[in-house]
């Protein structure tokens, strides 16, 4: 039987009478109809891999404070709105709420995926997409931009643009053509040969839009790990960045199983619009009280270490919970980064 990711990228080859870009065949291996995302490939401990929301409550308990002090830094606007994107099964959001944040308004998860928008928690609106007219006080992004399709330069004696080509007997290949002259302006003059780098195209598009929705004075949080300047990827084996994965596990080379893998890249903050303000995740995480959060959660504990509770539990799990968090080689290394409107 022909692989229907394969067959639905011959089709777009044969539309477009040339081979696919590679954010085009990033999309469909991911976002299509028989897509990664699509057919069920999700983040969790029962997933494909574990981003800081899937840790337990205390990322959510801290992005709560957060939210709760852009509240009051708005002026506590009626009808304040959070909009989530990548919510992916709705983890973050049912953490936030459970926080009991202070501020009175509306949380949105917007997830492209109909199978992981049902697991959604109650007291939200799930949406495939931003709503319009909407005008959110914040918009939170948890590892979203190293997953949006994004162009790929190889470096071949000079910058070429990889594509993928299906042949007729549905074997997929890359193939190289002329990069756009635009792409002078962030790329390195030269490069080892068989250098690779990402082109956030669609992310700062997407950066943007979310941006422009925004409320006056309302900001935009992405997580993510993150690339100062592009040219410094170039120096890198290109695997170390460009990564895909499946099971808890690092993935095939990214034209292998289309569909059957993620696909993600570090994010190179040069080539999006300027942010107000750059953190660590450790960095936001202690200036919005992790560590207050912690201490909570061992006093807690040792009140009821006698007749431990579930409730008792799951604080005790909070120490364990800001080791994974903070720590810099791992997630705590991740960026925090901020836009307003």
């Amino acid at each position: 039987m022909a692989d229907p990711v394969v067959t639905s990228l011959a089709a777009q080859q044969a539309h477009l009478g040339r081979p696919l870009r590679f954010d085009e065949y990033m999309h469909e291996a991911l976002y299509g109809a028989s897509g990664f995302y699509t057919v069920g490939g999700q983040a969790g401990r029962r997933g494909d891999f574990l981003t800081s929301p899937e840790v337990g409550p205390l990322f959510g308990a801290v992005v709560a404070r957060w939210i709760d002090a852009e509240f009051q830094r708005q002026g506590r606007p009626d009808g304040f709105t959070v909009i989530e994107v990548g919510a992916g099964p709705g983890t973050l959001a049912r953490t936030v709420l459970l926080a009991a944040p202070h501020w009175a308004g509306r949380y949105v998860a917007v997830e492209v995926s109909e199978a992981q928008r049902t697991r959604h928690p109650d007291g939200v609106r799930s949406l495939p997409e931003l709503p319009e007219g909407q005008r959110p006080g914040v918009v939170v992004a948890n590892e979203l931009l190293d997953n949006v399709p994004f162009r790929l330069a190889v470096f071949d004696g000079a910058w070429r643009e990889a594509h993928v080509a299906v042949g007729a007997d549905g074997t997929v290949s890359e193939v190289l053509r002329r990069a756009p002259e635009e792409w002078a302006t962030f790329m390195p003059r030269t490069a080892p040969h068989g250098a690779r780098l990402p082109v956030h195209e669609a992310g700062a598009r997407w950066l943007s839009a979310a941006r422009a929705a925004l409320a006056s004075g309302g900001t935009l949080l992405c997580f993510d790990y993150c690339t100062a300047r592009t040219a410094a990827l170039a120096l890198e084996p290109w695997r170390t960045w460009l990564r895909t994965y499946r099971g808890h596990e690092r993935g095939d080379h990214y034209l292998r199983q289309p569909g059957a893998q993620d696909i993600t890249t570090q994010v190179c903050l040069d080539q999006l619009p300027e942010p107000e303000v750059v953190r660590t995740q450790a960095q936001f995480l202690q200036r919005w009280g992790i560590a207050d959060l912690v201490e909570e959660g061992r006093a807690a504990w040792e009140a009821a270490a006698a007749r431990p509770t579930l409730d008792a539990l799951r604080m005790r799990s909070r120490v364990r919970e800001a080791e994974s968090l903070l720590d810099p080689a791992g997630l705590g290394g991740f960026l925090a980064v901020e836009w307003r409107a």
